[in-house]
């Protein structure tokens, strides 16, 4: 795996991946930069909540179970002091579809957070995680 992280001006980066994908990374104004994407700190929590519901999501469909929807929000506390990573993250995810039985849904979500996301399994290491999860028709 690789990627290419290059400076954009002020205080933007845009990273590439050899598919040609793009993200453009920003700090916020207060911290000098023009707000014009995510910071990365917020990417990690946008790659938890892709990682955890592509994981959901296959293991839903492995069960054969129609979902319509996943919505993942997270909240992440920082520590005060330098490096401030992740201390604490609360993750809800919503899920919508067909019929779905609460002890899929459920095994699914346990299947992510204890097993799967390797991006979650990197950050847990200095954050406390709780996780709910919602089921929608």
């Amino acid at each position: 795996m690789k990627t290419t992280v290059s400076w954009k001006g002020n205080m933007a980066f845009e990273g590439e991946t050899p598919h040609g994908n793009k993200v453009l990374m920003d700090a916020s104004a207060k911290a000098g930069g023009e707000d014009r994407g995510p910071s990365p700190m917020e990417t990690v929590l946008m790659s938890i909540g892709g990682c955890t519901g592509i994981d959901i999501l296959g293991i839903l469909k492995k069960m054969r179970l129609e979902v319509v929807d996943i919505k993942v929000e997270i909240e992440g506390d920082r520590t005060e002091d330098h490096p401030r990573v992740f201390n604490k993250l609360n993750m809800v995810y919503k899920i919508w579809g067909k019929d779905l039985p609460e002890d899929k849904v459920k095994k699914a979500v346990e299947l992510t957070q204890e097993k799967y996301c390797s991006v979650l399994h990197m950050v847990n290491k200095t954050a406390k995680v709780t996780y709910t999860y919602e089921i929608n028709p």
